[in-house]
């Protein structure tokens, strides 16, 4: 299974950003997709989930909006598209499957995990 995330870099506040992650080695749509982030000397935290049809979506609380969890099953691939960044949004951010049902938070839940990409907001 690889998950292959991609569109970090550098952006100042208030600007976008639209994550990709592009799973293989599974079967896509038997997954519940999720995002996380980590920022340096923090614990890696949830920012976002989807279900497997991609009805149901579940956020963070720090995400107020902000952000938007997409999934397209035919491309094997979720989004995160990013708005009104903030310095503080500044981390490693990681795409994660979980084979079941339910939108989960939590790390443990997950089964799979990408490398990350990095998104650093300046002010």
């Amino acid at each position: 299974v690889q998950l292959q995330a991609c569109g970090g870099g550098l952006v100042q506040a208030g600007g976008s950003l639209r994550l990709s992650c592009a799973a293989s080695g599974l079967t896509f749509s038997n997954y519940v997709m999720g995002w996380f982030r980590q920022a340096p000397g923090k614990e890696r935290e949830f920012v976002a989930a989807i279900s497997r049809s991609g009805a149901t979506t579940g956020y963070a609380e720090f995400v107020n909006g902000r952000f938007t969890i997409s999934r397209d099953n035919a491309r094997n691939t979720v989004f995160l598209q990013m708005s009104s960044l903030k310095p503080e949004d500044t981390a490693v951010y990681y795409c994660a499957a979980h084979w079941g049902v339910s939108v989960q938070i939590t790390t443990t839940a997950y089964n799979f995990w990408g490398q990350g990409t990095l998104v650093t907001v300046s002010s």
